[in-house]
């Protein structure tokens, strides 16, 4: 996308655009984002949302619009969407659909993190996102992407995607495929359980919390997966992206971790904004925290086995990397779970 264009675009959202320039933000698989720079000051956040993988537009910031009216606090720092020159919180300039968010100085993001204080801060602004939202009724949330963490339909992709994947890539695949044979009824059975509904931010990756330069949390981002979900679906992500220091597609096995300092952190941090949750989430946290890795594992799967027709990609391999990396988090993961019940329990269940 060249500047011109992107000029055209920040102007449709009443935005003086002298002295802009633009600067990629590469870190999202879906959805294509700039930060806007004025006087070379960062300003704003423009973004082209991938509507071949969300395909009501409307609808989808619908449910941010919605969930922005309740996440406000002292502790929480609100993002704003721009009304564009239609009086929506998006325009469609030619045959993409974009939006235009406030940008919170002097704020970063972190992809892995080895520090206790990112953790605990993450687990509590993720606890304080569920507590301003407890009250919302999930059903007046629209389902932005169906079935998004629902374990049955990954599975079911992947069975069709298994069945026409050429000979070639399931011999790459094969060690990972097993994995999937020996492990799936484990993670299905937790979609037998009886737990409620939430409205869930559904992608609480750590790079997709926004803190200070002090390390503190400001807020969640990215949210266009805000729907109905468990409370797990949130956990489990954090988990994934927080105890583990390595990134998601690290080849280096040996790399990636699951640090029990961290995962104390980001419990304690929880502590302070989760006395909603019921006994039975509790009980069921620990096996959330190696469900998540293992769906995300099974979906990157899935695009390799179907030739990387859904994320963005760097190389070839990349989707199976992505999956030999998740697959050995969630191995490690559920080793700990005896650990993680006896903390959980210890910090949690306290304030039920």
């Amino acid at each position: 996308m060249d500047t011109q264009h992107l000029v055209q675009i920040l102007s449709r959202f009443n935005i003086n655009t002298e002295e802009v320039t633009f600067k990629p933000i590469t870190a999202g698989y879906i959805n294509d984002t700039f930060l806007v720079l004025k006087s070379e000051t960062p300003a704003y956040i423009l973004q082209r949302v991938n509507h071949n993988v969300f395909k009501n537009v409307a609808q989808l910031l619908q449910n941010i619009d919605q969930a922005l009216l309740k996440l406000q606090a002292s502790d929480y720092s609100t993002i704003k969407l721009l009304k564009a020159d239609n009086g929506a919180s998006f325009c469609k300039h030619e045959d993409s659909y974009w939006r235009l968010m406030t940008f919170i100085n002097d704020s970063t993001t972190h992809n892995t993190t080895t520090n206790p204080k990112i953790a605990f801060e993450a687990g509590r602004i993720i606890g304080r996102f569920h507590n301003l939202l407890q009250f919302e009724s999930p059903e007046a949330f629209v389902e932005t992407i169906p079935n998004f963490n629902n374990l049955p339909f990954r599975a079911t992709e992947y069975s069709d995607a298994i069945s026409t994947a050429s000979e070639d890539r399931k011999k790459q695949a094969e060690n990972e495929i097993e994995f999937v044979t020996q492990s799936l009824s484990k993670f299905i059975a937790f979609y037998k359980t009886k737990l409620p509904l939430r409205v869930c931010h559904n992608d609480t990756k750590l790079n997709n919390i926004l803190f200070s330069k002090t390390n503190d949390a400001l807020c969640l981002i990215d949210l266009d997966t805000i729907m109905a979900g468990y409370f797990h679906y949130d956990f489990g992500d954090a988990v994934r992206t927080i105890v583990n220091t390595a990134n998601e597609d690290e080849k280096d096995l040996s790399k990636i971790t699951f640090s029990q300092p961290l995962f104390e952190a980001f419990i304690e941090g929880l502590n302070s904004n989760t006395s909603f949750l019921t006994h039975e989430e509790i009980e069921l946290l620990p096996i959330a925290a190696a469900l998540m890795p293992f769906i995300h594992g099974l979906r990157a799967l899935t695009d390799f086995l179907n030739g990387n027709i859904y994320y963005k990609v760097a190389y070839e391999n990349q989707n199976l990397d992505r999956c030999i990396s998740l697959f050995h988090f969630t191995k490690l993961v559920l080793k700990q779970e005896e650990y993680m019940s006896t903390i959980i329990n210890s910090k949690l269940k306290k304030l039920n």
